[in-house]
């Protein structure tokens, strides 16, 4: 369905991006940057035959002058004649988003932030595994003081922890002592490898952001090859959502798919949670009434925010934005109709979703 007209024209803030390409693709570039796989499988696949792909063809299309659902080869390359810059701007304009929380821990060559594009504010997330690895060559022995500096002076409005890709979520609750992260950093640097991937260290982490005040965001189900899914259920977090819920810092579930009902229930009984289903909304694509509605079941409004996860392509901001507002104004639709709320509070539910909540989170001016 089209979006409701209150819906279609709601201010955005998106809670959780990355940087945008900001160089031309050819179709293979292309078709990679629209799977979580680090390639397109060689067996005569293509990522234009997914949900994804075919929006992309679908919805946008049309933004670039091309008729719907355009050959995959017509649509690259039309991309390509543009120029990325335009591409960019088309699509980034389009999204409507206004606010960008941009993390900036994975930013390899040819990135450029969102909101260059278009007039939009940006504010920094903090990746904190990809702090642990900058601070570590000083040496084990001075490492939790030089993480406190950096979390002290930094200006982002939040923290993200990637423990879900480096040691899986079942991270034990307690705050651990500076000398046992003094000695896992040793073990770490010992071991010669650069990537900082220890439960200590990341609940350390962790627990210093959240000591600090900052929001802290975690990775949540979904992702590439590099997680094992199994482990990247949010209820493996509960014995440390629960030991920090006293500091009153939230902490936000990111994605979650296929877990997103796991994560509305801790948004639900943990005062301090709150979830999203971020990358999923354009994953699913034409299906997201269906995962938004599952999202929602029992998560109260206040405690759900949108994002995009957008990376790399232009057209996943706009597809993210695109059918979360479809999917949020079929949600809406279906409670009205079924006498469960009126107009008001159908407003009210979209404002603090797409809006509010996350001005009140990251305490946004």
């Amino acid at each position: 369905m089209e979006p409701l007209p209150f819906v279609a024209s709601s201010r955005l803030v998106d809670h959780h991006c990355h940087g945008v390409l900001g160089t031309d693709l050819d179709r293979e570039g292309f078709e990679a940057a629209l799977t979580e796989a680090s390639a397109v499988s060689p067996l005569g696949t293509s990522l234009f035959d997914s949900s994804l792909g075919l929006a992309v063809r679908r919805r946008c299309a049309p933004l670039l002058d091309l008729d719907p659902m355009a050959p995959a080869d017509e649509y690259v390359a039309r991309r390509r004649s543009l120029g990325a810059a335009e591409v960019n701007r088309v699509f980034l304009a389009a999204a409507g988003i206004e606010v960008f929380l941009v993390d900036g821990g994975l930013w390899p060559e040819g990135l450029t932030a969102p909101s260059a594009h278009v007039g939009a504010r940006e504010l920094g997330v903090l990746r904190l595994e990809g702090l642990a690895e900058e601070v570590a060559p000083g040496g084990a022995a001075g490492f939790p003081a030089r993480v406190r500096e950096a979390l002290a002076s930094t200006t982002a409005v939040a923290a993200k922890s990637i423990a879900a890709y480096r040691v899986g979520l079942d991270l034990a609750p307690g705050r651990p002592s500076d000398a046992s992260v003094v000695a896992a950093v040793d073990r770490w640097l010992g071991g010669g490898s650069p990537r900082c991937a220890d439960e200590v260290v990341s609940r350390f982490l962790v627990w210093e952001a959240l000591e600090r005040g900052l929001p802290v965001q975690f990775h949540v189900g979904y992702g590439d090859a590099d997680l094992a899914l199994h482990r990247c259920d949010p209820l493996l977090l509960t014995d440390l959502l629960r030991a920090t819920a006293p500091l009153g810092v939230p902490v936000l579930l990111l994605h979650n798919y296929p877990y997103h009902r796991h994560a509305g229930y801790l948004a639900q009984v943990f005062p301090h949670v709150f979830a999203d289903v971020g990358l999923a909304t354009h994953a699913v694509a034409h299906q997201a009434g269906r995962v938004l509605a599952e999202a929602l079941e029992v998560v109260p409004f206040g405690k759900f925010l949108f994002s995009t996860d957008a990376y790399a392509l232009a057209e996943l901001y706009y597809l993210g934005a695109l059918f979360f507002r479809r999917a949020l104004s079929e949600f809406l639709v279906g409670g009205m109709g079924e006498d469960a709320f009126g107009e008001a509070d159908a407003e009210r539910i979209a404002h603090l979703i797409g809006w509010e909540n996350a001005h009140r989170v990251y305490q946004l001016e």
